[in-house]
C-alpha cells in the first residue's frame, strides 16, 4: 500500500473541495480524484437557475479550470467510476479494472434523482447534469406545454425557468403546497401565491398516473382521476436519494445516507463522507442531519480533509440553501423539521414579499429564511446558535435589531 496516497471518489464540487483542503492544509502526498462524469468538477446549484435561463455558460460554475489540477498535482479520473472499496486491503477497483491503493479514502458521491415508475416514465427529464439541463433547455421556448412534476426546489426552480422563456407551465405535486415538507404551510403559502402571479397552473393534491406518448412524442399525462393535461415535454422533480450503493457494499455503515461522526469519519476510521450522502452527527442541533445543498458540498470537505490529515476537526455549520425564482430571492439557514416547531413570527412584508421567516420552538429560533432582504444570515444564524429564548414581539419588529431581540 502506498501510505501517502489519498482517494477521493465523485468528481463533484465535493471531491474538488476535497482536493483542494488537502493541499492548502499542507498534505504533500498523491491525491487521486475519480469522477463518472466527463467534465471538470461543477457546481450543481446553476443548472436549475442561469444556466437553464441561459444567463451562464459552463465555465462560470466549474470549480477549477484543467490546469489547476495538474498544478497541484492532483491526479484526475474523468469518465470513471469506482466498482469497489477493498476496506482491507485498503484499495479501491475502477470501471476499466485497474486498482488504485490509499490510506485515507474520502467518499464524494452525491445524489441521484427519484424517477418515476408509471407508464411513459422514460418520456420524463430529470436534471442533474449539464447533458440534462441541455436536454430541457429548448423545450423551454415559447408556445412550449411544459409539465413539471414534483413541486421542490428543483421543480420550481425549472418552472421559474420555463415561465420566464415563454413556456406554458402546469405544477403537478400530490401534497395540498410546494415545499411544504420543507417550509411548513405558512411560509409554502408564499411560494404558491408567487408562482400564481407568473401564470403557472398549481395542481396540488393529485398524482400522475401516465405520461402519455404518440409516435415518440410527449402529449400529456393523465392524472389518477382521469384528466389529462395537455404537454410538450415533463420534467420530474421529486426528490433525490443519496448514492450509497458504494458504500454498502464496502459494509459502511449507512442510514439515509452514510453514517459520520461530527468530523465526517464513517464507521471505517479511514474513510470518510462529504457532501449529499454524509449523514453527519450534528454537534449544534444535536442530532445527525443529512443535507442535499451547495453549502453542504462546498464547506464539509475543510473538515473531512482536516480530519483525515489527523486534525481535531468538527463540521459545525448550520444548514443553508438558497433559492431564485423570479425576482425572489432567498436564502434559508438552520433546520425545522416537519412537527419540530410550534411556531413562526414573520418580520417585514410578507405580501411584498420582502422579510425574515423564523421558525421557533419553546421560544427559541430553530430556522430562518430571508426573502429578498440581504447581509442578514450571520445574524440568524447567532440567533439560532445561542440556543436563548427570544423576545416573540421584538423579532418580528422590523425597527428592532436582531442582535437585541
Amino acid at each position: 500500500m502506498t501510505t501517502d496516497n489519498f482517494v477521493i471518489v465523485g468528481a463533484g464540487l465535493a471531491g474538488a473541495k476535497g482536493a483542494e483542503a488537502l493541499r492548502d492544509q499542507g498534505f504533500d502526498g498523491q491525491i487521486v480524484l475519480v469522477g463518472k462524469e466527463t467534465h471538470l468538477p461543477y457546481e450543481r446549484p446553476p443548472l436549475s437557475k442561469d444556466y437553464l435561463a441561459g444567463r451562464a455558460t459552463q465555465d462560470s460554475f466549474t470549480v477549477h479550470p484543467s490546469s489547476w489540477y495538474s498544478d497541484q498535482r492532483v491526479d484526475l479520473r474523468l469518465d470513471t467510476s469506482v466498482t469497489a472499496i477493498d476496506r482491507f486491503a485498503h484499495q479501491v477497483t475502477l470501471s476499466d479494472g485497474s486498482t488504485v491503493d490509499y490510506a485515507k479514502l474520502l467518499l464524494a458521491t452525491g445524489s441521484s434523482p427519484r424517477t418515476l415508475s408509471i407508464g411513459g416514465a422514460e418520456a420524463a427529464h430529470y436534471l442533474r447534469t449539464v447533458e440534462d439541463a441541455d436536454r430541457i433547455k429548448p423545450l423551454l421556448g415559447e408556445d412550449t406545454r411544459v409539465v413539471v412534476i414534483g413541486a421542490g426546489w428543483i421543480g420550481l426552480e425549472v418552472t421559474a425557468a420555463a415561465r420566464q422563456a415563454g413556456a406554458s407551465v402546469t405544477v403537478l405535486e400530490f401534497l395540498e403546497l410546494p415545499l411544504l415538507r420543507v417550509l411548513g404551510p405558512e411560509v409554502a403559502a408564499v411560494f404558491a401565491e408567487l408562482h400564481r402571479e407568473h401564470g403557472v397552473d398549481l395542481r396540488f393534491n393529485v398524482r400522475s398516473e401516465e405520461i402519455i406518448v404518440v409516435d415518440g412524442r410527449v402529449t400529456g399525462v393523465r392524472l389518477s382521476g382521469g384528466e389529462v393535461i395537455p404537454a410538450d415535454a415533463v420534467v420530474v422533480g421529486i426528490g433525490a436519494g443519496p448514492n450509497t450503493d458504494l458504500a454498502s457494499a464496502a459494509g459502511l455503515d449507512v442510514d439515509n445516507g452514510v453514517l459520520v461522526d461530527s468530523g465526517l469519519r464513517s464507521s471505517d476510521p479511514d474513510i470518510y463522507a462529504v457532501g449529499d450522502i454524509a449523514n453527519a452527527e450534528h454537534p449544534i442541533l444535536g442530532r445527525r442531519v443529512r443535507v442535499e445543498h451547495w453549502a453542504n458540498a462546498a464547506g464539509q470537505p475543510a473538515t473531512a480533509a482536516a480530519a483525515m490529515l489527523g486534525k481535531d476537526s468538527v463540521y459545525d455549520e448550520l444548514p443553508y440553501f438558497y433559492t431564485d425564482q423570479y425576482d425572489l430571492g432567498m436564502e434559508y439557514v438552520g433546520y425545522a423539521e416537519p412537527g419540530g416547531y410550534d411556531q413562526v413570527v414573520f418580520r417585514g412584508n410578507v405580501v411584498g414579499r420582502e422579510f425574515i421567516a423564523f421558525w421557533l420552538a419553546g421560544g427559541k429560533v430553530l430556522a430562518g429564511m430571508n426573502v429578498n432582504v440581504w447581509d442578514v444570515v450571520d445574524s440568524v444564524k447567532g440567533l439560532i446558535r445561542s440556543g436563548r429564548v427570544v423576545d416573540v414581539a421584538r423579532l418580528g419588529d422590523v425597527d428592532v435589531p436582531l442582535e437585541s431581540v
